[in-house]
């Protein structure tokens, strides 16, 4: 397996993703995550936290199927409120980097009216090459 980033000089400088990646190997599909707690419930705090609980439940579904972080080949995070996301990539990040490490998959960020949990402000959706 291999992952190759790839952001051409042509275009801006990406923070929090890749233009591109190319990679070989298996493909894992990873369900819609959201930040649901082990009693079913949305954790409480906001953007960051549920960030948070939904990567952690998507790194846990990569490794479940024999993948590891750094194997994330592309990501779709739903956010139901573009303006309160935005406000806090700070902290986003910091999470990213503490959980996931430097590198950064293909992402697009799409803004949506709302979850399949009304309580869920973020659900991360990705891909891996394992």
């Amino acid at each position: 397996m291999s992952i190759e980033r790839i952001n051409p000089g042509n275009l801006p400088v990406p923070h929090g993703f890749s233009h591109a990646v190319a990679a070989e190997g298996r493909l894992v599909f990873l369900a819609g995550q959201t930040g649901v707690a082990p009693d079913g419930s949305i954790v409480a705090g906001g953007v960051v936290a549920q960030f948070e609980q939904a990567l952690a439940h998507l790194l846990s579904a990569l490794e479940a199927a024999g993948g590891h972080r750094e194997q994330l080949a592309s990501l779709t995070i739903y956010i139901v409120d573009m303006d309160d996301y935005q406000a806090h990539t700070g902290e986003i990040g910091g999470v990213w980097r503490r959980l996931v490490g430097p590198d950064y998959p293909a992402i697009a960020g799409v803004g949506v009216s709302r979850l399949w949990d009304a309580d869920a402000v973020v659900e991360i959706q990705g891909l891996a090459v394992i």
